[in-house]
């Protein structure tokens, strides 16, 4: 099975996106493979999509096959691929607000600025919610974490300064705890100073990221509740800055998208599958 797709990043958490409507299989087996670095195309994630009038409804399944409800960057990603080719019969010219449905939610973006292939965004994240304060016990050692949801599950470890070896050890740890019975995101994250953030990221189903929009938007719920932020920040990861705004409204989330690549990749089943 040959397979157009799209490839696109933001800040180097990076999707593939296929129409869901050209794959035939089971998407499950289709996501490992695709996102397989070595032997696939590569990425972080597998987006199958369907264009709408306003936007898209998506599917996202994790680099490990798992599924996944949400994330902000794949939303900020399939969004730009929609700005860059809207629906002709429906309007001319690029989408300047657009609708993604996702298991997660719906999510409403505006598109801020073009400079393609990149565009800026900002999106309509919802509200967090089921937040607490959880002490998570690892190997004897007592974690401190916040947990909360952002449309996926999320559990922010709030530290002094980030540690990255004590995070490579901690970070999968956590993501697989037994509280977390179907696993959860984490992130470590130090409060810079009240409207800066930076944090590492352990996403479920992938592992170390460069960049998280959920788990920047998780970061910044907790930091302003437990780690003396302010509600409006900036959150720094390996890949780049992103803006949180948490507003009497709900989360707002503020970054750029870039495609980088479109092309065809043939699909052969693993026997392993």
């Amino acid at each position: 099975m040959t397979l157009e797709f799209i490839k696109a990043h933001a800040y180097g958490n990076d999707f593939l996106f296929i129409d869901e409507g050209t794959v035939d299989g089971e998407y499950r087996s289709v996501a490992r493979a695709a996102c397989d670095r070595h032997l696939g195309v590569g990425g972080d994630g597998l987006i199958l999509y369907r264009r709408t009038a306003s936007g898209a409804v998506m599917k996202l399944f994790n680099a490990d096959g798992s599924h996944a409800e949400v994330s902000g960057n794949g939303v900020r990603c399939l969004a730009a691929i929609i700005a860059e080719a809207p629906v002709k019969t429906l309007r001319e010219g690029p989408f300047d607000d657009i609708t993604i449905e996702t298991d997660g939610g719906i999510k409403r973006l505006a598109l801020l600025e073009t400079d393609h292939p990149q565009y800026t965004f900002r999106a309509f994240m919802g509200n967090p919610h089921g937040l607490r304060e959880e002490s998570i016990e690892i190997a004897g050692e007592k974690i401190a974490a916040v947990v909360l949801s952002v449309g996926n599950p999320q559990c922010i470890v709030l530290t002094p300064s980030l540690d990255a070896a004590r995070f490579q050890w901690l970070g999968p740890r956590l993501a697989t705890h037994s509280l977390f019975p179907h696993g959860t995101n984490v992130e470590f994250v130090e409060v810079v100073q009240p409207d800066r953030l930076r944090i590492l990221i352990w996403e479920r189903g992938v592992g170390q990221t460069a960049s998280s929009g959920t788990g920047a938007c998780a970061a910044a719920v907790a930091a302003a509740i437990h780690g003396g932020a302010h509600r409006s920040v900036d959150v720094v990861s390996r890949g780049g800055s992103q803006h949180v705004d948490w507003t009497d409204n709900g989360l707002y989330l503020t970054g750029l998208a870039e495609i980088t690549v479109r092309g065809r990749w043939t699909y052969v089943p693993d026997a392993r599958d």
